[in-house]
């Protein structure tokens, strides 16, 4: 499906799932390379940025866990950026670009604001747009941080080994789909100098800023989650070592009580105090005994 975006001499052409009539479509009437419209009918697995006379092609993952709209975690869009037009391609909702697109209709309509004067300015509002919602994401997970740290301290340890796996999930995910966009937006950054001018200098730069903000927004909270972590576990050793604790004690306690039970239990032809008026009586009071004094042994050494 394509769909066409207009603003003065600028134009957005966003496409979703594109078909091979929709491609052919698209390369007669933008010139795009065979090559490049070879891979816009199915998604790419590594990104990717290549410089052509008449556009640039690139290709970036945004991570989505919150709003994916599919199977993948991970959000595919191929731009083709041209000097007055900018192609987008997906192969799923991306909840970014819908609602950029409402305000840029907008605009367009009301004609109130002044992108720029090539379709680089239109790639950076874009892209701005889609990092911030990957800050949303990061709200969203430090929100989730917060509540697993109040449960942690209220006694929910082995409750928290889930949740912390999901979160740290969902931040392997962010950072793994996050660190090949420093290598390919500095490529871009280089090849946008060459195609747009030196004035595009700031603009390639600022992008390069949302993506290390984002970056080390996704650093911390990995430092906050590894914290996190090694308190849940060590709360959880510590109550593990205190139940061991108990039921060691209580082993030694009944020790004493099954010894001295198997020992009048034997089934021999003497035992001491067998046969004596109070046998029974005698046997129960040294069992006790004994079980007193390792109770009393067990307070002396602070293990109780």
């Amino acid at each position: 499906m394509i769909t066409v975006y207009k603003h003065k001499h600028l134009t957005w052409v966003d496409v979703e799932s594109p078909s091979t009539e929709e491609v052919r479509e698209l390369m007669e009437k933008y010139s795009i390379d065979p090559l490049v419209a070879e891979e816009l009918l199915l998604p790419t697995l590594k990104p990717r940025v290549d410089a052509y006379p008449n556009f640039i092609y690139l290709i970036l993952h945004f991570p989505a866990f919150r709003h994916t709209h599919g199977a993948s975690p991970n959000q595919e869009i191929d731009f083709i950026i041209g000097k007055d037009f900018l192609i987008t391609t997906r192969y799923d909702s991306v909840d970014p670009l819908h609602k950029f697109s409402k305000v840029f209709e907008v605009n367009s309509v009301l004609d109130r604001s002044d992108i720029g004067g090539h379709a680089g300015y239109l790639f950076f509002y874009m892209v701005r747009k889609l990092y911030k919602s990957l800050e949303h994401e990061l709200e969203y997970i430090g929100d989730s941080l917060g509540i697993i740290e109040e449960d942690i301290f209220e006694g929910k340890e082995k409750e928290m080994v889930v949740a912390l796996s999901n979160v740290s999930r969902n931040l392997l995910n962010l950072r793994q789909a996050l660190v090949p966009h420093h290598e390919i937006l500095s490529s871009f950054s280089d090849a946008g100098k060459t195609f747009f001018g030196e004035k595009f200098s700031y603009h390639l730069s600022s992008i390069m800023g949302e993506y290390f903000r984002i970056k080390n927004s996704v650093s911390s909270h990995i430092e906050t989650l590894d914290e996190l972590r090694q308190t849940n576990n060590s709360l959880v050793s510590t109550k593990q070592n205190e139940v061991m604790k108990v039921l060691t004690i209580m082993a030694f306690v009944t020790f004493p009580l099954s010894l001295v039970a198997t020992i009048f239990g034997m089934n021999t032809k003497y035992l001491p105090i067998v046969g004596h008026p109070l046998d029974f009586w005698i046997i129960i009071g040294i069992m006790l005994l004994a079980m007193v004094f390792f109770f009393m042994f067990f307070k002396y050494k602070e293990w109780l």
